[in-house]
């Protein structure tokens, strides 16, 4: 996981609808960061459903939710269609944002060892700085924390 008071590594990296998006483009206002490892399954939808049903407070905070796995545009536009989704979510097949993030680590499930992403959050200040940073994250609890840190920050 990165420092809080470090920079936010830079990414650019397409949506659920093919456009591409940057850090910089969130410049100014608050970004909730987060990475999570499959769409459609329990824990992911719970997380994502929870961030879009809260979407409106975090915009009226200033803050926009921007979510990031390795899943394809295809995977994340069926992703956004299922659950009517209102927040931007990220493909990163390639894996450099997730390793850049340090999200990407080695997971032990059941005795089986693999790679796969580690549920994260960042709160990212206005100016690409990391004020807050969780992992291993509760996914259905998440969108409640980062209302709760966001109205700390």
């Amino acid at each position: 996981m990165l420092e809080v008071g470090t920079k936010a590594p830079d990414f650019t990296l397409p949506d659920q609808n093919g456009v591409m998006h940057s850090l910089q483009e969130y410049a100014g206002r608050k970004l909730i960061l987060y990475f999570y490892p499959k769409d459609n399954t329990a824990g992911c939808t719970k997380q994502a459903c929870g961030f879009s049903e809260l979407y409106p407070q975090f915009t009226e905070k200033g803050a926009e939710v921007v979510g990031v796995s390795k899943d394809s545009v295809a995977s994340h536009k069926r992703f956004e269609e299922k659950y009517g989704l209102k927040f931007t979510i990220l493909s990163n097949p390639d894996l450099d944002v997730l390793q850049a993030y340090d999200v990407w680590k080695e997971k032990k499930s059941r005795g089986k060892v693999s790679m796969g992403v580690i549920r994260t959050t960042y709160l990212i200040d206005e100016n690409g700085i990391i004020v807050r940073a969780f992992d291993k994250v509760k996914a259905a609890d998440n969108p409640a924390q980062m209302l709760d840190e966001l109205a700390q920050s």
